[in-house]
């Protein structure tokens, strides 16, 4: 993927996404939920759970405190029956306010300097 130039959206698909249910993972899994039950909340495969507490999928990007602390929230309200859908937009609107896509972005390749294409 890092041969070709990358909008913002595939950056969000490929990396931003699967980190956000990364972190979702672990924060359920500190709440005591069973690998299965985070499958079920998270509505993917008990295999790709696995994975993300693994650290072998969605470890591209790290987050910072106010992200963290947000997923931690996030995932009490899912653990509790909100949609996943809902807190997985709430926390993607947050990435994209603290600049998540310009930092995995430049950790790929060539970004032009002063890029604020996705904020103009």
């Amino acid at each position: 993927m890092v041969n070709r130039i990358l909008q913002p959206q595939e950056i969000e698909v490929f990396y931003i996404l699967p980190a956000i249910r990364r972190e979702l993972a672990h924060c359920l899994k500190a709440k005591g939920k069973s690998q299965k039950d985070i499958a079920a909340l998270l509505g993917v495969t008990g295999a790709a759970v696995s994975q993300y507490i693994s650290a072998k999928r969605g470890s591209e990007i790290q987050f910072n405190e106010k992200l963290k602390a947000a997923f931690a929230d996030s995932a009490g309200k899912i653990a509790c029956g909100q949609t996943m859908t809902r807190e997985t937009q709430k926390l993607l609107q947050l990435a994209r306010s603290e600049r998540m896509i310009c930092q995995m972005h430049a950790s790929l390749g060539k970004v032009p300097v002063g890029c604020n294409l996705c904020f103009e």
